[in-house]
Formats: C-alpha cells, sequence, structure tokens
C-alpha cells in the first residue's frame, strides 16, 4: 500500500512540473517532502501502538470512557495487575465497542479473573423481576457464577475466598428501588467483612445527574429495594453512590472513573450504545420511565408497555390524561390509553433532556388519586413492612395520598428533604 501510495505521488508530482513555472517547482518539491515524511512518521507512529491511539481519540473526541476501559490504562491497571480478580456483571457489563467486561478481563494476562457474580435477573438478565437466581457455571469462561439474588444476597466467605479484588460493572438506571446498587451496598459490606477491596466501574446515569428527586427512605422501610437513605431518584453514578454507601461502611473502595463524562449528561449523549438492563427495560426509553410508572406497585395502579404506560381499573383515560398534561410538565406528554378493563395513559417524551421521571411518577399518583382512593398500607399482618412502605420509602407520601393531597402538594412536601440531599451528598461528587 505504501509503494502504491508512493507511485501515485511520484506521478501527481511529474505533471505538476509539467504546468507550473521554474520557481514554483522549488516549492512544490519543498512540500511534497514535508508531507511524505509526515506520513511516514504518521504511519510508524500508529503501527507502533494503535490501541494507544484509539484510546487517545476516545479521550479527545468528547465521547464517553467507561470505567471498565479505564482499568486497563496506566492510570488503574495496578489495581487488578498480579492478582486474583472476582467480577459483578451481566449483560450490561460491555465496554464502549460491547465486549463484555467478562472476557476482556479473562482474556487480560496481567490479571487472573477467577469467579463471577450475578445480581437479580442474572448474568444474561432475562430472569424475571424478583426470580431466584441460580449458581452454576458460565459457558464461555468455564468460571464459577455466584448468584447474589439467591439463597444470599450478599457474597459469602466462601464465594470471595479465590480473589483478592471484586470488581462491580453493572448499569444502574438512577432510581432507589433499583436492585444493582443494593447489590453494589451488599458486595461492599462483604469486602469489608472479609478483607477484599472494592473496586468500581463506573458508568453514567441514563436520566442524568441533575434530578434528585422524592422522598428520602426512612429506616424502618429500608429493604433490597431501598438500601439507604435517598431519594427516589438519587443524582449519582454508582461509583458517587458506592462512595455515599461507604460513609456507614467503611470498605477499601476504589472508583474507575470515567473520561468525558458530566453531569448533566442523559444517555444520548454519552455515544454509547444502550444495553437492555432488565427484562422490562429494553431500551432508553424505558429506563426514563421506570420512575414515572414503576413506583406505584400495590396501589391499585400499575404500569405497562415496558414502563411506557401508566393506569387501572376504574380509571378515566381522557380525564386522566387531560389533568395531566395541564400541569404542563416538561419533556412529556401524556396520551388516554385503555388496556383492556384499565384506564391509562401513555407517556410520549418529547424531550429527554427536560423530562423528569421521578416528579412525574409523583404526579401520576397524586392525579390518579383524585379519580380512585390509592391503596396505603405501611405494615403487614405480622408487623413488617408493606411493598408499598418500601418502595415509597417514607410515611409522608402515604399520609399525603390518603390526604388526596394535590401533585404539586406533594412536591413540596419532600423537596426540601431532597435538595438537602443533594447538599449533603456533593462531596462523594466525581463530576463536574
Amino acid at each position: 500500500m505504501k509503494k502504491i501510495t508512493i507511485f501515485l505521488s511520484i506521478i501527481f508530482f511529474c505533471l505538476t512540473m509539467c504546468i507550473n513555472s521554474y520557481a514554483d517547482n522549488f516549492k512544490i518539491i519543498d512540500e511534497f517532502l514535508d508531507m511524505y515524511m509526515l506520513n511516514d512518521k504518521t504511519n510508524m507512529n500508529l503501527s507502533k501502538n494503535s490501541s494507544l491511539n484509539d484510546k487517545n481519540d476516545l479521550i479527545t473526541n468528547g465521547k464517553v470512557i467507561l470505567g471498565d476501559e479505564m482499568l486497563f490504562t496506566d492510570e488503574y491497571k495496578h489495581l487488578i495487575d498480579g492478582k486474583k480478580v472476582g467480577l459483578v456483571t451481566n449483560q450490561t457489563g460491555v465496554n464502549s465497542k460491547g465486549e463484555n467486561t467478562k472476557n476482556v478481563l479473562y482474556s487480560y494476562k496481567n490479571a487472573k479473573l477467577t469467579s463471577l457474580y450475578a445480581p437479580e435477573h442474572g448474568i444474561d438478565g432475562t430472569v424475571k423481576a424478583g426470580d431466584y437466581v441460580s449458581s452454576y457455571t458460565d459457558k464461555d469462561t468455564k468460571l464459577p457464577i455466584y448468584s447474589l439474588y439467591g439463597d444470599t444476597r450478599e457474597p459469602t466467605k466462601q464465594m470471595l475466598s479465590g480473589i483478592d479484588v471484586l470488581l462491580f460493572d453493572l448499569q444502574d438506571i438512577g432510581s432507589r428501588t433499583y436492585t444493582y446498587i443494593s447489590t453494589m451496598y451488599k458486595c461492599m459490606e462483604a469486602c469489608k467483612k472479609y478483607g477484599k477491596t472494592f473496586v468500581v466501574l463506573d458508568r453514567p446515569n441514563p436520566i442524568s445527574c441533575k434530578y434528585v428527586e422524592g422522598f428520602v427512605l426512612q429506616d424502618e422501610a429500608k429493604s433490597f429495594v431501598g438500601i439507604d437513605n435517598m431519594p427516589m431518584a438519587h443524582g449519582m453514578t454508582a461509583g458517587e453512590l458506592a462512595r455515599y454507601f461507604n460513609r456507614n461502611i467503611g470498605a477499601d473502595l476504589k472508583v474507575v472513573a470515567m473520561k468525558n463524562y458530566r453531569r448533566d449528561m442523559i444517555w444520548q449523549d454519552t455515544g454509547l450504545n444502550f444495553k437492555q438492563t432488565s427484562p422490562y427495560i429494553p431500551n432508553i426509553e424505558s429506563a426514563f420511565c421506570y420512575m414515572a410508572t414503576g413506583q406505584s406497585e400495590n396501589m391499585g395502579i400499575g404500569m405497562g408497555d415496558n414502563f411506557t404506560w401508566s393506569g387501572g381499573k376504574n380509571i378515566n383515560s381522557s380525564v386522566l390524561a387531560d389533568k395531566l398534561n395541564s400541569y404542563g410538565l416538561q419533556g412529556v406528554e401524556f396520551i388516554a390509553l385503555n388496556k383492556g378493563q384499565s384506564g391509562g395513559v401513555k407517556l410520549k417524551i418529547t424531550n429527554y433532556h427536560t423530562f423528569n421521571p421521578a416528579k412525574t411518577g409523583y404526579y401520576i399518583m397524586a392525579t390518579a388519586n383524585l379519580q380512585k382512593a390509592l391503596n396505603v398500607s405501611f405494615y403487614d399482618s405480622k408487623g413488617r413492612a408493606t411493598m408499598f412502605y418500601k418502595i415509597s420509602g417514607n410515611k409522608a407520601f402515604g399520609d399525603a395520598i390518603l390526604a388526596k393531597k394535590s401533585a404539586y402538594e406533594i412536591e413540596q412536601l419532600y423537596r426540601k428533604n431532597a435538595d438537602e440531599f443533594r447538599e449533603n451528598t456533593r462531596k462523594y461528587y466525581i463530576y463536574e
């Protein structure tokens, strides 16, 4: 290829010499030599280390570089070099090229990947919500996959016995109730207990880190769908959340930060492809709508169409849609849509940058409550927190529903505490 390029360049040079003046030809010779020398040096540099240049291109072109890619750079590879490594992951644990982190780590010669750990939905993300996840052997690497959503939700001493470092590479979607961050919390506790280093390979918050919304979880309501005191929308990345969690845990925590990431970025700004995070969140639209339609479990209304529809029996679709549209919530429109005997609304996101998922969820629940009394209960017959209490996280919300408070009044009830949470957690931020 190099010879062909030189040959064509000489032909072009000779033709140019024929049609230019004698003085101009010396200038042409100089330019030709300069161009050839520059191209030759460039080709030599590229051939020396093409992967390094690819990485530099990523850094300079503004595309977000994930933590699972930064791990193998000089800045972070010391965290795993010469060590036995475990990895908490699933189908979302991929780099910008779509390569699975477990396969990349398994092929990395300077560290030894010895075990894998699966969260809710399993290592491939196909198990239904709440269903038991089994332990088994990975077909690609032949490594053991330990379930963290089966007999135990915290790694046991035996599960961690063969590793020095536990890596975490799961895609969160920005909600307190999404259990991948609860798995992270439990892994941090286990690493503290058994003297292992815990490393978060950081990823974007798909809805951005702009929104901190909702009632702060009370201690009584803590569960695997609400592992720590935070609002429904926590406004942090997984790495930042780990730093927040660690205030109470004290684990040997390291975060492999992303490059080129900003707090105001939504997923579409990152230049990355979105991977299905769980069976009912196949795309970015569902990820955005999760907190808008998924907060009302056991209240008499629910979600449909992969979290893009909300409704229930004894709901007038047109009345609900008209009232919701009258609020002028940014970035979303509500379309009346019946589903069988249930009335409800289809969410149409018109501007992903201004759509506020959690706030929208509170407005839907408060407005539906004007048509039918939604179910509110804090404890079951045995005195245990109900699923409503675990998900809503705070009795103030249930009391507001019982009192038929308006959507605006409910927003004002949580606003102060949500804003205080934002201010109190700034010290854990990694990104501007």
